[in-house]
């Protein structure tokens, strides 16, 4: 199984929300507010299930609430280099580092 990082862009609004901001203290308002993620599906896939909000085979949740809300687009001039990961503990891993760079470039970033 091979493994895709994702950026997704939020609406401005997400930036003006209170977790928004104590996650993001660094903010520049001038930059895009966005979703760092990863998963086994294409990045594609992966956004149109956060989007339609339906619950998966067994009942669960496979949307994010601020992607499902804020949701604009995917951005993958962000991620495309980076696709595909061999492993899902590099996955993990390349999500965090992803949303660590875009949070010191100014970005407001949600992951989770």
């Amino acid at each position: 199984m091979r493994y895709n990082v994702y950026v997704i862009e939020l609406d401005q609004e997400f930036a003006l929300s209170q977790k928004a901001k104590t996650a993001n203290p660094m903010r520049d308002p001038g930059k895009p507010s966005v979703y760092v993620g990863y998963t086994s599906k294409t990045p594609r896939a992966r956004f149109k299930q956060h989007m339609s909000g339906k619950p998966g085979k067994k009942g669960f949740k496979l949307c994010s609430r601020v992607v499902f809300k804020y949701g604009i687009k995917l951005m993958p001039e962000l991620y495309q280099h980076l696709n595909p990961i061999l492993t899902k503990d590099d996955a993990m891993e390349v999500e965090v580092l992803l949303a660590r760079i875009l949070r010191k470039c100014g970005y407001t970033v949600w992951q989770n």
